[in-house]
Parts: C-alpha cells; structure tokens; sequence
C-alpha cells in the first residue's frame, strides 16, 4: 500500500448529549469521498480516541470502513503507550477492515530510542497490518529520531510514518531514505505544502476536515511542484492560525459545529472559548465561499 495526497485526520461528531452523532459521521465520510479526499483515519488524536469507550470506537470505524467501501483506505488510530496494547487493539481494526494503523510513538512513558525501535519492530512483526508511524513529540514527550525511522522504514509492514514536526530540516532528514515501499508525509498543516514541495508523499491533516476539496487541490498542485500551490496554500493561512488558537480538536470541531457537522467534545476537551467564537462563525463562513470556489475551478 502507498499513501498519497490529501488524508483526514477525521474529528468524531457527537451530538447535544455527548453521544456518537452517527448520522453526522456519515455525512462527514461523505464529503470527505466527494471532495477527492484521498484516505482517512479514524479515532487517531483529533478523533479524540482516548475519550472513546471500546464499542463507540468499533462502531466508528466499522460504518467508515463500509461507506468508504475500498475507495480510499482507511486507517485507524491504534498508538497506546503499551506495546502488547498496541499490539491487540491494532488486532482488533485489522479485524474490522481497516487498511493500516496509525502508530503514535507511546505518550508520556518517553521510551528510548532503541525502546522505540524494539516497540515498532514487535507491532509490526505481529503483522496485523501495515504500520504508518506517526511522531508528535509536543504531545508524546517522545521524539522519533530520523536515524531511528531509518532503521524500521526496511521492514516490509512499516509502509510510512506522519511527521507533524514542522522544520525543513526534519522533512529533509526523512525523505533522504523514502523509497517506494515507505512513504514521507507531513503532520502539520501550516507546513504541509512547503514538504510536498521537498518531496513528501501528502499529509495526514486537521484543516480538511473542513477544506477537503482545498487539501484536495493543494496536495494535487504541490506534489507536481506546481507554482499554483502557494496560492492555494495562502488562502488557507487564517484556517491554519484558528487551529492553533487552542488545542486539537477544539478550534476544528468549533467550525464543523457551524458547518452543521456535531455539537462539542468530551471532558476533559470543552468548547471554544468565547473570545474565538466569533472568529469561528466568520471563518466557517469563508470557507463555506473556498470550497464552493474550489469545487468551480475543479469543475473547470
């Protein structure tokens, strides 16, 4: 399997009670598939996995997998700071039709590198499905090294990882050993274009949730190095600033609530803070107007 393109970190929607919305996960599926999305992952950070109970988390991944119906793959989130943990819940989504697992490097136990190399080289032997590592240290405490991505991009179930460090530096790091069997992709959405421009493969983003039509477009123009896509990605710079006003998945679900698209979070995440509430509502207006734009241009 490659990854490619444009791929949605999925917010899960809840409704006024703080039940699944399930009717707002499809809708969601949905405009992912007709916007040209190109993967999706279910219950990873932004899909708030740690507040899911078990069935909740099945459920969710269960329906995406059906509406997606193998048009893109699905991965799921799977990363827990226990390796056998890891190992049985990344069992359990190969058991209900996910296409890979997103890996988080084990939060707040900050093992070392060779801890690292030892809990990946296991998760993968096991061989449930392809891994997709995925580094975030300023949520983890924990830094996946490039040397150390070094040493598990040749086992053959390690297809790619998620690096959500921004510097260039970094990227350049990792893509110096990218081959076809392993696949580069960015984390962070301010900095995604400026990767698929050194030569990462796409990125596993937030900003799509709500722009999938924009992501679309500016991973389609990036990755052929075409100059159009700084000017895609300029127009996404207010998008990119909300989602950092407080954190993942606060700001985004605060815009998918406006975008009709569930209701809130669940403790201890709470809602966007008043002082923002009316950049979101201005801001889901605007991109309501980029996507309808978006979908002109495509058409053309």
């Amino acid at each position: 399997m490659r990854l490619s393109g444009s791929i949605t970190a999925l917010a899960t929607p809840f409704d006024v009670s703080g039940e699944l919305d399930l009717d707002a996960w499809q809708r969601l599926l949905r405009q992912q598939l007709d916007a040209g999305t190109q993967g999706v992952v279910v219950a990873g950070s932004t899909g708030e996995a740690a507040a899911l109970l078990d069935p909740e988390y099945d459920l969710l991944l269960r329906m995406a997998v059906e509406t997606v119906g193998g048009r893109i793959p699905v991965l799921a989130g799977t990363g827990l700071s226990n390796t056998l943990k890891t190992i049985e819940l990344t069992r359990r989504v190969a058991a209900l039709g996910a296409d890979a697992a997103l890996v988080v490097t084990p939060p707040y136990v900050r093992p070392t590198q060779a801890g690292l190399v030892a809990h990946y080289r296991a998760l993968a032997s096991d061989a449930a499905l392809p891994i997709v590592l995925y580094n975030v240290p300023g949520r983890t405490g924990c830094d996946l090294l490039p040397e150390t991505v070094a040493e598990l991009a040749g086992h053959p179930r390690i297809v790619g990882i998620k690096e959500a460090r921004s510097e260039p530096e970094r990227m350049a790091a990792l893509l110096a050993f990218r081959d076809a069997g392993f696949a580069v992709l960015s984390g962070d959405d301010a900095t995604a274009c400026r990767a698929m421009l050194q030569g990462a493969d796409g990125v596993i983003s937030v900003a799509s949730n709500v722009v999938p039509g924009m992501f679309r477009r500016l991973c389609d123009l990036a990755r052929a190095r075409d100059p159009g896509a700084a000017d895609v990605d300029a127009q996404l710079h207010e998008l990119y600033d909300f989602l950092g006003v407080e954190p993942n998945p606060i700001p985004v679900k605060a815009l998918l609530a406006r975008l009709g698209i569930g209701h809130g979070l669940r403790l201890p995440l709470i809602e966007l803070s008043p002082a923002h509430a009316e950049s979101a509502t201005r801001l889901a207006g605007l991109i309501q107007q980029l996507e309808t734009a978006c979908r002109t241009v495509v058409a053309a």
